[in-house]
């Protein structure tokens, strides 16, 4: 038997003709709210349940307008040589959504985040849900499907690239053979070839 959660999950991927056109109306007034801006309730309850989102004190949600694309600019015409312009091959190695993550997490410095997940783009920007977490908050400290975030090892996560945006970004999603330079990171395989490259054998 299907529960409110499958019918929620159902509704959105299959794109019914209600669904666009409400959606599309939501995007209008997301588009003239702020970039980073807190809501009460989540847009995809279903998706923000499994990801850890629970309707309690010391959590809240917030979506995040990004601007979507690469970052190609405007060709110059003089002042300087075309190797030096900076124009094309400009992509992120970081991922849209894990930028929105940090941008809530920069607005809400007292608050880890849990996950995101996507709400929705137009020609211009994209949107992201981001869960966010009070670690210091005594309902979370007493919830042990939460309190795990007091552990130091788990502070900044975001900035750490701990959160699924994070591992996507880094790799960390590829197993097997031809991931081996993945783990722990690919810095950390870097500086370890070149100290056994330099390294003087008597």
């Amino acid at each position: 038997m299907k529960s409110v959660y499958d019918f929620i999950g159902e509704s959105w991927h299959k794109q019914s003709d209600i669904f666009r056109v409400r959606h599309r109306n939501d995007m209008v007034l997301w588009r003239r709210q702020s970039s980073v801006q807190r809501i009460d309730f989540p847009t995809r309850l279903d998706r923000a349940r499994s990801l850890g989102y629970k309707a309690k004190q010391g959590i809240i949600i917030v979506r995040v307008t990004i601007r979507s694309g690469g970052q190609n600019k405007r060709a110059i015409t003089a002042g300087r040589k075309p190797k030096q312009k900076g124009i094309n091959k400009l992509t992120l190695k970081v991922n849209l959504q894990h930028i929105s993550e940090q941008r809530a997490a920069k607005k809400y410095p007292n608050m880890e985040v849990l996950n995101s997940y996507y709400v929705g783009q137009d020609g211009k920007h994209k949107f992201y849900e981001v869960i966010l977490v009070d670690p210091s908050h005594p309902s979370i400290k007493n919830d042990p499907h939460y309190n795990w975030l007091l552990n130091p090892a788990n502070t900044s996560r975001v900035y750490r690239g701990l959160t699924s945006a994070g591992k996507k970004e880094r790799g960390l999603r590829w197993k097997g053979k031809g991931a081996e330079r993945m783990r722990p990171s690919i810095p950390s395989n870097i500086k370890r070839e070149r100290r056994t490259q330099y390294k003087v054998v008597p």
